[in-house]
């Protein structure tokens, strides 16, 4: 049969239009994977959402997962729902996805959905142990979130319309008669949300909620920077100092740039910014509050150290304005969650916001108090905190101020919204209260047991283990044994809030110290349902065969670029590895540093050498015998990658190792 010229034409015309629609699909698809690995977000939604509409099949479910994650890393979890949906339908690899996607549920209050997404992941038995402990606590959370919807306020709730506009507006700060909070009202667009870029700006507090919020006006424009994100100020007792953060530029991902920066008022108004020293350049450094007296400062960071996820910390300040090395407020308060948003209260309690203590939504408003040295950390409850996130409570006094949610019947993303449980409205349910003579406390008794095993695939048990379990204020024992056949030992009775080490030496055997806390593990009390509880933790405590010339990798050991100086964080590691050799003191190593391929083979080697040499250095200077120890750099001769590509790949090969030469 013959084909006419026009119907082969045709068809030809069909597979060009065919082929040029694919590849356009294709090219969007490339370009969303770029911005989504530049952070730029808001760009990369718009690019995937072109290549989805190519029904390009085989990249399905990466689509529909980078666009979740788009929407999730920019803070816009009911957006990314029906995109994790669609991952999950099309069997989507990716370890954290169902991960997220509870947490996106949670955010549109679809607590049943959100409990099965997270039990199907716990099962998946995943690698990351901070997500499987916030998963763990996720799920007893979302069991109980009918006891945590019962706690009611009375209190009158109003956005502030006259405020808020359709970007965002959060972090309110009272200071005098002036409410300064941060805003989305730059020129220029954050890549990562699509909203206008932040700052600090200031409006006069009217009589009424709806007074305020007319007329305001920037904060000052030495403390403007049109090419990145400003906010989350903080005021000393004088109202003379500020503390604020700056960063977001888009020049690094994951928001790195991040920084604390202090600004004084002078006679001719507040001082350029300087960056305080305390900052951490390899963090996200934010949302700053002070103490009643202006000596503490209190901050959120991703530092290496903390918790899992970002942390609070706090520092002193002296009389002439320097700050001490910031420390970790602990498990108790912090989570593998995100805590932030710190603010002492007129009655001296600390308030903040957290994903990662039993809520109602994302973040949500917390209180601890202390009491005979016990914290105890409670949600406020409703109306206060919703399904999304509520966070930066600020007061003009005790039980009346404001606070920014992202709630649904809000004006924008972030709004303010001012609360007055003062003066409660006559429409109001009150609290139930409890009956008079009813009992309500409650007992939990805490224990500990655990195994000891061969750090080896098969994790094989270890009798005749000698094992002492210390409390680290008293350095007293608390129990000791020795293990049987099958491994184990315990249990021993533990106290809320006190940090023990299990030291466990077997011949053969690298001594190991496992520290073991009670910070962050006491059980809610909305947990508790009888009058008594018991609760076991389980621990595992892996030995290290000693074999010669066997090697182990020191983890977080990082150097800035070029350079080989100890950095904080690198020493918090050598620490550790200082503990194993005074552990162990008949023990030699070799410590080894190597680098990535990115330099001359002359280069890296003198790097790698003097990099080594720093840390043997500095172990010395921690009291280990210099003759125990070998500096060897080894500069880009033994790969673990041998073709690195990403940033990722290069990173393993950027290494620090010890090496056992005898014992």
């Amino acid at each position: 049969m013959r084909i006419s010229t026009s119907s082969l034409l045709l068809t030809m015309s069909l597979l060009a239009m065919g082929l040029v629609g694919c590849n356009s699909s294709m090219q969007a698809f490339k370009q969303g994977v770029r911005y989504y690995d530049q952070g730029e977000y808001d760009l990369a939604i718009k690019s995937l959402g072109k290549a989805a509409e190519g029904k390009n099949a085989s990249e399905a479910a990466r689509i529909n997962y980078l666009t979740a994650e788009s929407y999730r890393q920019s803070n816009r979890f009911p957006q990314a729902i029906p995109f994790y949906q669609k991952a999950v339908e099309a069997a989507s690899p990716e370890a954290d996805l169902r991960f997220h996607y509870a947490y996106a549920l949670k955010s549109a209050g679809r607590y049943a959905e959100a409990l099965d997404q997270l039990t199907q992941y716990i099962q998946t038995n995943p690698t990351s142990k901070v997500n499987l402990e916030k998963a763990q606590r996720e799920v007893n959370t979302l069991r109980a979130i009918s006891a945590l919807s019962k706690k009611q306020n009375t209190i009158q709730l109003k956005n502030i319309s006259a405020l808020n506009s359709p970007g965002s507006e959060y972090a309110p700060v009272v200071r005098g008669e002036e409410l300064v909070f941060t805003g989305s009202r730059k020129e220029k667009i954050y890549k990562n949300n699509g909203l206008p870029m932040t700052g600090l700006y200031k409006v006069k507090i009217g009589q009424t909620p709806d007074e305020t919020g007319n007329g305001a006006q920037l904060f000052s424009q030495r403390i403007f920077s049109e090419d990145a994100n400003e906010g989350t100020p903080a005021f000393s007792k004088d109202g003379k100092i500020m503390i604020f953060a700056r960063g977001n530029n888009g020049k690094r991902k994951g928001g790195l740039d991040v920084d604390l920066y202090i600004s004084r008022l002078g006679n001719d108004g507040w001082t350029e910014p300087a960056r305080l020293a305390l900052s951490d350049s390899t963090a996200w450094d934010g949302t700053p509050a002070f103490s009643n007296d202006g000596k503490t400062l209190y901050f959120a960071s991703n530092r290496n150290g903390g918790a899992g996820g970002i942390d609070l910390y706090r520092t002193n300040m002296d009389a002439s304005g320097r700050f001490s090395r910031p420390v970790n407020m602990g498990r108790d308060i912090n989570t593998p969650g995100d805590d932030m948003f710190p603010y002492v209260g007129p009655d001296n309690k600390l308030y903040f916001a957290s994903d990662g203590h039993p809520g109602l939504g994302k973040l949500d408003i917390f209180v601890a108090t202390r009491s005979q040295g016990i914290i105890t950390v409670e949600n406020i409850g409703l109306p206060y905190n919703s399904p999304m996130d509520d966070f930066g409570m600020t007061m003009i006094e005790e039980g009346k101020g404001y606070f920014a949610s992202n709630r649904e019947g809000g004006k924008g993303d972030d709004d303010i919204y001012f609360f007055d449980g003062t003066t409660p409205s006559p429409t109001d349910t009150p609290i139930a209260q409890t009956p008079p003579g009813q009992d309500t406390r409650r007992t939990v008794r805490y224990y500990l047991a655990g195994t000891v095993g061969e750090n080896a695939p098969d994790r094989t048990p270890l009798d005749s283990a000698k094992v002492r379990i210390l409390d680290v204020a008293t350095e007293q024992p608390i129990g000791e044994a020795v293990t049987g056949k099958p491994g184990t030992f315990g249990k021993y009775a533990l106290q809320e809030g006190k940090e023990y080490v299990i030291y466990v030496e077997r011949p053969g055997y690298l001594t190991r110290r496992e520290p073991f806390t009670m910070q962050g593990r006491s059980i809610p009390p909305i947990f508790l349902t009888k009058a008594e509880t018991d609760t076991t933790f389980n621990v595992s405590v892996l030995l290290d065969r000693i074999a010669l010339n066997k090697t182990f990798v020191l983890e977080n050991i990082y150097y800035d670029l070029d350079k080989f100086n100890i950095r904080p964080d690198a020493a918090e590691e050598l620490d550790k590895l200082v503990t194993v050799l005074k552990d162990n003191p008949t023990l030699r190593i070799e410590l080894s540093s190597h680098t990535d391929t990115r330099a001359s083979d002359a280069y890296n080697d003198r790097l790698s050498q003097n990099r080594a040499k720093a840390a043997v250095d500095y172990i010395i200077s921690k009291g280990v015998e210099a003759e125990r120890l070998v500096a060897k750099g080894y500069g880009e001769r033994q790969l673990i990658v041998k073709n690195a590509i990403t940033e990722e790949q290069h990173q393993r090969n950027r290494r620090t190792e010890f090496k056992i030469l005898g014992y």
